[in-house]
């Protein structure tokens, strides 16, 4: 279960240079139950509140409906604090945690400067000014504290994800109440195997906060990166290193056993059009769902036929509920 935090979309992730690598290491050989944060991607907008006990009952909620009885849990950046909180509530349910960038307390709960104060509130105007303009000049000031070293394809579509992931107001008011977060008691009552990750020159989150939140842990593990990315990047070596010693964890502590992913030869994109397919969608409707052409489905759902090995949609159909596809409701 990845808890959700900021700057995801169910949909356009699974194209991006930046999240689509990490989605294929969170599901190697393992189901990854994912989810957009409220006001986030495919998320209804909404105005209600922000707060951590709102971002744990709405993980409570996805775990329910996700049918999950104990599993393994993986949190990034601020999903790090909903993790501890969440484990903490529900320790029968968390085998293990693996924890990314991450921290306990908030930027405003760090006994933080007048300079600080000043700063964090010029990037709240700047978020409020430019976060929705075509121009990605304000927002590449965002975007450089996540992916500083990242390739010109990676910064342009990180500074298109935050302009279709959330609404310019509710961007400052998820950062506001990012600030606000602060788990440090409760990180003491943690009871699952714990292992905690950080970049040491993370621009988003600092180092030292990272080395904190495993130090209140009870038995945690602590591994540091050698990378300034705040949002690792698949090119870089704290890539390989950082889910190498994920994967190594998760085989040890995670108590669900491991089971290689139906279709294993299907790609990202390829999964999703089978879904829809066990739904019963016609290529219309899956063209709608995707955003793609009637023609471009249809090249697929060709691919997707020969990789089955089936020569029908029923038969299609018919292999893709018995792996399990199909099962959990349509996003709206």
């Amino acid at each position: 279960m990845r808890a959700a935090h900021f700057l995801t979309h169910l949909e356009f992730d699974l194209e991006s240079p930046v999240w689509r690598p990490w989605l294929a290491e969170l599901s190697r050989d393992r189901l990854l139950v994912r989810y957009d944060a409220r006001g986030c991607g495919l998320s209804d907008r909404t105005s209600a509140p922000l707060s951590l006990d709102a971002w744990i009952a709405d993980l409570e909620a996805v775990v329910d409906a996700a049918g999950l009885e104990r599993f393994a849990l993986f949190g990034c950046s601020q999903g790090c604090a909903v993790s501890v909180a969440y484990a903490v509530r529900h320790p029968a349910r968390v085998s293990c945690m693996v924890l990314l960038g991450g921290y306990a307390r908030g930027p405003m709960r760090r006994d933080p400067t007048r300079a600080q104060i000043k700063e964090a509130g010029l990037l709240l105007e700047l978020v409020e000014m430019g976060w929705g303009r075509d121009n990605p000049a304000f927002r590449q000031v965002f975007t450089s504290l996540f992916i500083p070293d990242g390739t010109p394809e990676q910064v342009r579509w990180f500074n298109e994800l935050e302009r279709l992931s959330c609404s310019p107001e509710h961007a400052s008011r998820s950062i506001a109440a990012f600030g606000q977060i602060d788990v440090s008691e409760l990180a003491a009552h943690v009871a699952c195997p714990t292992l905690v990750l950080h970049a040491r020159g993370d621009a988003r989150v600092p180092f030292e906060e990272g080395r904190r939140i495993a130090g209140l842990i009870p038995g945690a593990r602590f591994v540091p990166l050698e990378s300034r990315n705040h949002v690792l990047l698949e090119h870089e070596p704290a890539f390989a290193h950082c889910f190498g010693e994920a994967h190594a964890f998760l085989d040890t502590h995670d108590a669900a056993p491991r089971r290689a992913p139906a279709f294993p030869g299907l790609t990202p994109r390829e999964r999703e059009l089978l879904e829809l397919l066990a739904h019963g969608l016609d290529n219309l409707q899956i063209a709608a769902h995707l955003g793609l052409t009637e023609k471009t489905v249809r090249n697929k759902v060709s691919a997707v036929f020969d990789k089955l090995d089936v020569a029908t949609r029923a038969q299609a159909i018919v292999h893709a509920r018995e792996a399990g596809f199909g099962a959990a409701p349509l996003p709206r």
